[in-house]
């Protein structure tokens, strides 16, 4: 029987697991055309006569299954698929999807999200059912599989993805790099940013890092280095602290346009160009943070965010406190006094699906792990972070596996104080 995600009901198919998809996309930035072929190796959950791909804005024009043409209906989310032989349990199959359209970004009760013109090029912002907005998948946190891209654009323009780049080839005007990840990525952390870019290098490839890639506007250059002359600092301090850094790569995309809010992808994190000033380097401190705790340490359903913000969030005031900046202490002091001025009906370990990206998830959640640290001391507590992105690298987790680790470290006691932050609506006491 397959069971959705309560937070996003109408996205994803637990009745098969996708092992890797092989994305090959052509864009066209004046249009907005994409065309695409996504070739998806999945596995049966249980025997299966049809199954679902999500899909939304897109027309597909032809389905095959392990090679065999296969009947398809397509409603507004959905692309469903009758297979043309019955699949048993464990059966490892194979479906191409030939799709095309103008993309663009999905309404949600989260706002817009998705694939996303920019005034001169494309982005996009998965999280957290974004994904369909540009190819077909199974849009579920807790379905991570292997991707290779190769994304085809007009000469002039540089594409930036999730994935380690590979080959770049021209022919006829049209420019094609392919992009591969051998790390389980969640289909909301798969991106593709495009633009009239360049691509250089900042630092690192020692230490146990990869080499930080920044992509952005040649005119840009000298605030982007202004804004991301801290990075290597900062994954060296994040590494010390969380252990070795848990991605092929680290990919820093910068827009010509100005953006709400950053976004971190896998190995990857976009900024707009407002987000080149020295009051945003929490936000790159954030998105960086991610790497380990959301893309690494993946949650397996939403209402575990916190999992994920806390975390990212903590590690804003941690860089703080290392780089000179704002102490630890003073971030506490005064993101609580912010928090008890709010409504106190928030639940952190099951926020709703309204409330999952309130800012009270990210600094309660921050605080509940700051209690934590308090009550375990620094070298317990680092003992903890280190053994959990080390023992969970690349899988799944939940609040409860959080709550286990914690028992183990700090016994009952700490296990009172977590409980005390992600369990009850009422604010305890300043940690």
């Amino acid at each position: 029987m397959s069971v959705t995600d309560p937070y996003a009901p109408q996205s994803g198919d637990a009745s098969y697991g996708v092992q890797s998809y092989d994305l090959a996309l052509g864009y066209r930035v004046r249009t907005n055309r994409l065309e695409g072929t996504a070739t998806i190796v999945a596995v049966a959950r249980e025997p299966l006569t049809s199954f679902a791909l999500d899909l939304v804005g897109l027309r597909a024009s032809r389905v095959r299954v392990d090679g065999a043409s296969a009947r398809f209906s397509a409603g507004p989310r959905v692309l469903r698929v009758t297979s043309p032989r019955p699949l048993a349990a464990g059966t490892v199959f194979e479906v191409e999807v030939v799709y095309a359209g103008a993309p663009a970004p999905r309404r949600s009760r989260w706002g817009a999200v998705g694939w996303e013109e920019l005034t001169d090029g494309a982005l996009v912002a998965g999280q957290p059912i974004g994904a369909p907005t540009w190819f077909p998948c199974n849009d579920r946190p807790d379905d991570r599989a292997r991707m290779r891209m190769e994304i085809t654009v007009d000469d002039g323009y540089t594409v930036a993805a999730t994935g380690v780049a590979g080959a770049t080839t021209r022919r006829a005007g049209r420019v094609t790099t392919t992009f591969t990840s051998d790390v389980p990525t969640a289909t909301y952390l798969a991106a593709v940013h495009v633009g009239r870019y360049r691509t250089r290098g900042l630092s690192g490839g020692s230490g146990g890092m990869p080499p930080i890639v920044v992509t952005a506007p040649p005119a840009l250059g000298a605030a982007v280095d202004r804004a991301f002359a801290a990075v290597p600092d900062m994954l060296r301090v994040f590494q010390e602290l969380f252990g070795p850094y848990p991605q092929d790569t680290c990919t820093l995309v910068v827009t010509a346009d100005e953006l709400e809010i950053p976004l971190e992808a896998q190995g990857l994190a976009v900024f707009g160009m407002n987000h080149l000033v020295p009051a945003a380097q929490r936000l790159v401190a954030h998105e960086l943070a991610h790497q380990w705790f959301g893309n690494s340490v993946g949650i397996a359903r939403w209402r575990d965010i916190w999992l994920n913000e806390g975390f990212a969030c903590y590690a804003e005031w941690l860089w703080s406190d290392a780089s000179g900046g704002v102490p630890v202490e003073s971030c506490v002091a005064d993101h609580y006094a912010r928090l008890a001025a709010k409504p106190q009906d928030l639940l952190l370990a099951d926020p709703g699906p309204d409330d999952m990206f309130d800012d009270r998830v990210y600094k309660r959640g921050a605080l509940a792990v700051h209690a934590l640290r308090r009550a375990l001391g620094d070298p317990a507590f680092f003992d903890l972070i280190r053994a959990w992105t080390s023992q969970n690298r690349h899988g799944l987790v939940t609040t409860d596996d959080f709550r286990a680790a914690v028992e183990r470290a700090g016994g009952p006691d700490a296990a009172a104080v977590l409980s005390r932050w992600i369990d009850v609506e009422a604010l305890p006491p300043r940690p």
